[in-house]
Formats: structure tokens, sequence, C-alpha cells
């Protein structure tokens, strides 16, 4: 290992005179060089945008993960994971694991009674929010998360390091300037010395006559003093020396400044970019509540299906509509052959509605931009593509949140709040 002795001293001396002078300047003993306004203005839009990033990034973190123990497990299995240059695997959600928790005591009370069918349908919407949630939290760190923490670990430890080395070229600039004015002090101090020595006369006779003394005075000689001659040239290098220091510490400042003032200048992409991983962000949360709406929406109505079951025993719809495929329910041999019954009973009952609705006379029709993906979720919906138009009405005694869709041949209910109504 090469250890440069000499290049640590330096270094070290370097060092300490910056400390010197940064605490000069605090105390207000030594004058400071002002950056140029204009750079003053971009540091301080920098240093606003990392503090709301910082703040903004945290507190998006815990919206998504309220709970700060797993939050910090998460944060700490990112890091690895990312380490290590593999994929994170998917977590459950906790209205998934809420979910696999109602369909286990399903089967548990079994699966052909009322409780347990109600279990059984609340379980698959639960699963379906935890789905919806999962999916948001994805889209949400790889739109939104992931673009400021890059910001903070990326580009602002590039622009910090700049500022760094500016501050030190200016520490740098205003030692020279400090350097340069005690060498020209020195220099015009000697310059106001006398730089000459008297001689004692070589006939120098005590009289007190005043020819003697005249003759005495006039054999006296003036001559130069080499030692002060010598100092004048000495601090004359020295401030040719200090001066050239100042030219080189002032072009160095100044190329600094300008790196750094480009860099500063690149916030405004970054205020660009952030806007926009914002927008992402939003609709990903619009798509998120709209999913949840809609979700909620249709267990309200399997639930009062099932509550209307339960009130009428002797009727043929005595039966709880189950909107569970049979592949869902997991258990015992007797619970499964109870599921297939429900779910013919249920997948009978929409195409008979479809065909009610067809047959009711249509008010207002009009066109409808679709804002998001949707899934149908049996044969009476129409499934539907993000932008794509659809002509949409209603029918008497329809539910107000859902509309009759059409595309070409293909016909169903919509829900209303995945459309944007044109006029």
């Amino acid at each position: 290992m090469d250890f440069n002795v000499k290049k640590l001293a330096s270094d070290a001396g370097v060092f300490f005179t910056r400390a010197v002078q940064f605490t000069e300047e605090k105390l207000g003993q030594a004058e400071k060089t002002e950056l140029d306004p204009h750079l003053e203005n971009l540091i301080t839009r920098a240093d606003s945008t990392k503090n709301w990033t910082e703040k903004i990034l945290k507190q998006t973190e815990v919206l998504l993960q309220p709970n700060p123990i797993d939050h910090t497990g998460a944060r700490i299995e990112e890091f690895i994971y990312d380490k290590l240059d593999k994929k994170l695997p998917s977590r459950t959600t906790n209205a998934e694991l809420l979910g696999q928790y109602m369909l286990d005591a399903a089967i548990e009370f079994g699966s052909d009674t009322p409780y347990g069918k109600t279990l059984i349908t609340v379980a698959e919407y639960q699963k379906r929010l935890g789905g919806a949630e999962r999916e948001f939290l994805h889209t949400s760190a790889v739109t939104f998360l992931s673009p400021l923490r890059n910001f903070l670990e990326g580009d602002w430890r590039t622009i910090s390091k700049e500022r760094r080395l500016l501050e030190n070229r200016r520490l740098d600039l205003d030692i020279c300037k400090a350097r340069l004015k005690k060498a020209k002090l020195a220099e015009a101090k000697a310059a106001a010395t006398p730089d000459f020595q008297e001689t004692r006369p070589r006939n120098y006779v005590l009289s007190a006559s005043a020819s003697a003394l005249q003759s005495g005075w006039e054999s006296w000689d003036v001559e130069p003093d080499p030692v002060v001659s010598e100092q004048r040239k000495l601090l004359s290098e020295e401030v040719d020396k200090a001066e050239h220091e100042l030219r080189v510490a002032q072009t160095e400042f100044d190329r600094q400044a300008e790196v750094t003032r480009l860099l500063l200048e690149g916030i405004s992409s970054t205020h660009l970019n952030h806007l926009r991983c914002l927008q992402d962000f939003a609709e990903a949360q619009a798509t998120y509540y709209a999913q949840c709406h809609h979700y909620m929406q249709d267990l309200q109505r399997e639930l009062n299906r099932c509550a209307n079951a339960v009130s009428a025993p002797h009727s043929s719809a005595s039966v709880c509509p189950n909107p569970v495929s049979p592949a869902f329910l997991s258990g015992p041999a007797s619970s499964g052959a109870a599921v297939p019954a429900a779910s013919s009973s249920s997948s009978q009952k929409p195409v008979t509605l479809a065909m009610e609705q067809s047959q009711l006379p249509v008010t207002g029709a009009r066109k409808a931009r679709v804002l998001y993906d949707y899934d149908a979720h049996d044969t009476s919906e129409l499934s539907l593509l993000a932008d794509e138009l659809i002509t949409v009405y209603t029918v008497p005694g329809m539910d107000p949140d859902w509309l009759i869709g059409e595309r070409g041949n293909e016909k169903g209910k919509v829900p209303v709040t995945y459309l944007e109504l044109l006029s």
C-alpha cells in the first residue's frame, strides 16, 4: 500500500487552513466571497426540493405501509433483494389474508350453511380487494417511490458533492485573497523603511570648532542597506506568487461554480419528472379506489341477495347465490359439492337479468369513454378496455351505479365509475 507522507501532510495543512478560514468567516474576522445571486437562488431551490422530496417520500411510504414495523422490515427486505439482484416476491396483503381466514372459517362451519356461504362470498371480494391493493402498491412503488428515491440517492448526492467542492474552492480563493493582501501590506511597510545605511567619516576628529565639525560632516558616506534590499526583493516575489495563486484559485472557483450551476439548473427537469410521476401515482390511486368501490358495490348486492334468500325460506330463491367459482373453494368433498349448485344457480340468474334488461325501454343513449380496464364478472356484464368508446344508456329501475353498454354486437352492464360520459 502506497503511503505518501508528504501528500498526507499537505492535505492536512490544506484542511487546517480551510478550517481556520471558515472559522474566521463565521466570527466575522475574515472576508467571504459571495456567490452569484442566481447561483444562490438555485442552491436555495435545490435545498427546498431535497427537503420536500424526503418528506413526501417518507409520508407516501407511511401511507402505503402504515405499520412502522412492517415498513422497516419491507425496506430491509427490499434492500437485501436489491443487493442480491433478485426479484422481490409479492407479499400477501392484509385483505387477502383476511379473505383466506374467512374461507377457512367457512370450511370449518360448513359451506352449505347461510353463514358459511356469506363467509365465502365476502372472502372472495376481500381477496379481490387485496389483489387490487397489491397492484396499487406495486404501481406506486415503480412509478412514484422509485423515481423520488433515485433522485435522493443519485442526483442529489452528485449535487452535494459538487457543492462541497465549490465551498472548498471558495475557501481557497478567500485564503489566497487574504494572503495577497497580507503580502502587499508587508511590501508597503518595507517600502517606507529607508534602504540605506550611514557610515562614520574616515577622518573623523573630535573638535569643538565649526570648521572641524563642518569638515567632519562632509566626510560621511551613504551606502544602500543590503538586508533591506534583500527583504524588499523577497516581499516582491511573495506578492507575485500570491497574485499567481489567486489567479489559479479564481479560475478553479469559476470552473467549479459553472459545474455546480449546470447541475442545479437540472432541478427543473427533476420537477418535470416528478410531476409525471405524481400524475401516474394519482391515476393509480384513482384506479385502485374505483376498483374497491366497484367490488364493494358488487359485495353489497350479493349480500342483499343472500339476505332476501334467507328471509324467504320457502321460495325457490331460498339458496343464497354464491358468486365464487368451485376452484376458489378448497375443502372436503361434501363442501365442494354444495358450491357448484349454488354457482350454477348464480350463473343462470345474470343471464335472465340481462335478457330482461334488453327488453326494457331504452332511455338517454350517449357515447362514453372508458377510463380503466374492466373485466366482466359474469355474462350480464361487458368487459372494457381503457380509452375505447362505447354507447351507454340506462333502463327504468336499473341501479344508478350501472349502465347498459354496447360495443358492436356485444352488450352488458358496465360500472359508471369506469366511464367518462361524453356530450
